[in-house]
């Protein structure tokens, strides 16, 4: 039975809701942190407070001041507590009470991933602290702040918001217990969740919550999630809990459905006419999920129930199933509610926000951010800051759907670009504006390097769309992927008076760019300083099929246009390439074919990744459950390889640096067990030598890739709130997209 096109939704104008009556209090320089900072701008109080694991710095990629300002230009009174003492609930006292809510995020990353390695191991720094300094933010850190904003005024509504709890809005797998937990909404005790990029939602809660509506009846907004009773009357719930269906089903009348054709004879003779009698609830309309192609219903009132959390937590394929459906619904324009029992009552996860368009997203970037970190803390350098201050963020999304990545289960797949005079113009800020600017843009992009303004060329397919990615297998034939929007901007941001270069550092979807062989000539010649990074991350037809990516005929397309335009441009330049190990599904063997690869390549690879299960991404799925959730589940499925002991990490990442003598012997050991001893001497087509003596290690080699000696985590991590996440609103106080630091789960803008 068919059903007619989901067609593009509207959305309310972004800066169309009336100012609340305190927008006479005019823009504060900086947020308040300080109730003597509250008595110079003239407030007995603020609206809003937003209590944050990250230093305050006052920058579109630092969410809580993207989320604070855009709450400022509503005419909310907007405080910020940043990286309180959360060992009592003294520090979240600190603004006095809020007037409307507490606004609870963890910071730009999740607050896990900010702390341990890949290996589980604790982080000696954090990026989002002056100085680096660890130990500023608890594990679990969304749950701990709202806990404590309970316990320091329990009448006052905790809104969560940011990667952390936007990556765990429903039951999910946690790495670091090795566990499923609950969703954090649950076990924070908080009012309402925001996920995703969350200034529709979040405009819609403040205005809502000052009018005077209690937060208990706020449990429609899109990006939102709440807890319910029970599935409201009158819905129809397509009921996806299970992946053991019988063969053959049949359509069963619903015993609570009432035929008034049917049951005529009985309706005359009432007692009661049906005008007296009071007016009943509609049962709510159950709909297998085998069926649900068979059935028709109205999509503002359709639900699909997932597996409940007690199920998910003792059963890994139906956690997988869950997360299958997850990112089947993350469409704005025909995903379903989502709805997930956690004992005796519902999670409910309305559909996501519609993104921004352009003029809005305009908007938000055009807010009176100072562009440095608060005053209060003096002359202590804040890496993330360091390394973010002179970049722009020109779009946001990202429809590539690496299984590895949370860039989409965070921002979406739709991408949100800027106009090209808004990217301008904050260059034009950054020149004026930063201190000691020495003419260099550090980076012009976002999630990737070259999704500015690619779209489904047709809205009306765009809105039907279930596709998890737009480039795998193939690049989908409705794809615009004509970059001449990305070139221009590219060329006017050049002619900026004072701008001396601009540098491209977000990841480049190659397989894209080699549709627009301009773009690469531009991007080669003029914004590439003498190493350009990509993210082929493995040479393996299987493992590149577990993480969604291309296969290495279009690196090798890639790389004649680079070293072509190059050659052209008089200069000598080199790719650097990013690899990750352990990767579910990645057998030793896979490492082995990577590692001999790029010994034939003359590549040493300093900086390693090691897959992080990162909370809710499809290959953590994978990680979990030994299943491919790409493809249709079973109990009797063909279980994944999952590199998942210590031992077989350790293997898979020495792989990656066959060329360093620390890892020759555990090499030459592994290789023997592997029964590949021909792989052992000092023949060009060897692995390792056959013993240490005299050996460096690192002769022979052309490009020195990652010379830093910093691992790929590492390296990046400091610019996790600007990397493709950066710039926008990701939930409460929170703008990085991915969150994580070190391995495979990262959200960095290596075009992943």
């Amino acid at each position: 039975m068919s059903r007619p096109l989901a067609k593009p939704l509207p959305a309310a104008p972004l800066f169309g809701y009336p100012k609340y009556w305190a927008e006479c209090y005019g823009t504060a320089p900086f947020l308040p942190m300080s109730r003597a900072e509250m008595d110079e701008l003239g407030w007995d109080s603020c609206d809003i407070i937003i209590v944050c694991g990250d230093a305050y710095v006052d920058h579109p990629s630092f969410g809580m001041a993207v989320m604070g300002r855009f709450l400022e230009s509503q005419g909310f009174r907007v405080g910020i507590i940043a990286q309180p003492d959360w060992r009592s609930a003294d520090a979240f006292k600190a603004l006095g009470k809020p007037n409307l809510f507490f606004g609870v995020s963890a910071g730009n990353m999740d607050s896990m991933i900010n702390r341990y390695t890949a290996d589980l191991k604790v982080r000696n720094d954090d990026a989002y602290t002056p100085a680096g300094e660890p130990g500023k933010r608890p594990d679990r850190a969304v749950t701990v702040y709202s806990q404590r904003c309970k316990e320091a005024y329990k009448d006052v509504p905790v809104v969560l918001g940011g990667i952390e709890a936007s990556l765990r809005r429903i039951a999910q797998y946690d790495y670091w217990s090795d566990e499923v937990r609950r969703s954090v909404l649950v076990d924070s005790t908080a009012d309402i969740l925001l996920y995703g990029n969350a200034e529709r939602a979040i405009a819609e809660v403040a205005h809502q919550l000052a009018q005077g509506r209690p937060i208990g009846d706020l449990l429609d907004i899109r990006g939102t999630a709440v807890m319910r009773s029970a599935v409201p009357g009158g819905w129809t719930e397509i009921d996806s809990s299970r992946i053991d269906w019988p063969k053959h089903i049949d359509a069963h009348t619903n015993p609570y459905e009432f035929d008034e054709g049917k049951n005529e004879d009985c309706s005359k003779s009432g007692a009661a006419s049906s005008e007296q009698e009071e007016p009943q609830e509609q049962a709510v309309r159950i709909i297998p999920m085998p069926l649900q192609g068979r059935s028709v219903w109205e999509m503002d009132k359709t639900c699909i129930r997932l597996p409940s959390f007690e199920k998910v937590s003792k059963d890994a394929v139906l956690y997988s199933h869950a997360s299958r459906v997850l990112h089947q619904e993350s469409n704005p324009h025909n995903a379903r509610v989502l709805v997930q029992k956690h004992g005796n009552r519902e999670l409910w996860v309305n559909p996501p926000p519609i993104p921004l368009e352009t003029p809005e997203l305009d908007g938000v970037f055009a807010l009176p951010y100072q562009r440095r970190p608060h005053p209060a803390y003096g002359e202590a350098k804040i890496p993330a800051y360091e390394m973010i201050k002179t970049s722009v963020n020109i779009m946001r999304g990202c429809f590539g759907g690496c299984t590895f990545c949370s860039i989409t289960e965070h921002e979406g797949r739709v991408i949100q670009s800027r106009s090209e005079e808004s990217v301008l113009r904050e260059i034009e800020e950054i020149r004026d504006k930063v201190p000691g600017f020495t003419g260099s843009i550090s980076d012009l992009g976002g999630p990737t390097a070259n999704m500015y303004h690619l779209n489904c060329k047709d809205p009306i397919i765009h809105a039907n769309c279930r596709r998890l990615s737009c480039v795998f297998p193939t690049i989908c034939k409705n794809l615009v992927t004509d970059h001449s929007p990305t070139t221009q901007l590219y060329r006017k941001a050049r002619q900026i008076k004072g701008v001396k270069r601009i540098a491209i550092a977000s990841g480049l979807r190659y397989d894209l760019a080699v549709r627009d062989p301009e773009y690469v000539k531009e991007l080669v010649t003029h914004h590439v300083g003498g190493y350009l990074k990509i993210a082929p991350e493995h040479s393996e037809e299987g493992t590149l099929n577990r993480m969604m990516k291309p296969g290495m005929d279009t690196y090798y397309s890639f790389k004649r246009m680079f070293d072509k335009f190059s050659k052209e441009a008089g200069k000598e330049q080199y790719l650097i390439p990013y690899f990750i190990a352990a990767h579910p599904g990645c057998e030793d063997n896979d490492m082995l074919n990577l590692s001999l690869w790029l010994k034939k390549n003359k590549f040493r690879v300093d900086q390693v990744q090691t897959f992080y299960p990162s909370p809710m991404s499809l290959a953590t799925a994978m990680y979990h459950s030994e299943q491919d959730p790409l493809h249709k589940l079973s109990y009797k499925g063909r279980k994944l390889y999952i590199p998942r002991k210590p031992e077989q990490r350790r293997l898979q990442k020495a792989f990656l640096r066959y060329h360093d003598p620390k890892n020759w012997a555990f090499l030459r050991q592994s290789l023997k067990d592997m029964r590949r001893e021909d792989l052992i001497g000092d023949g060009p087509n060897q692995l390792v030598p056959a013993d240490d003596r005299g050996r460096g290690g690192y002769g022979g080699f052309s490009p020195a890739i990652g010379a830093q000696g910093r691992t790929a985590g590492d390296a990046r991590r400091a610019a996790a709130s600007r990397r493709g996440r950066g710039g926008n609103s990701s939930g409460v106080g929170n703008k990085s997209g991915a969150g994580n630091k070190n391995g495979g789960g990262k959200k960095t803008r290596r075009g992943r």
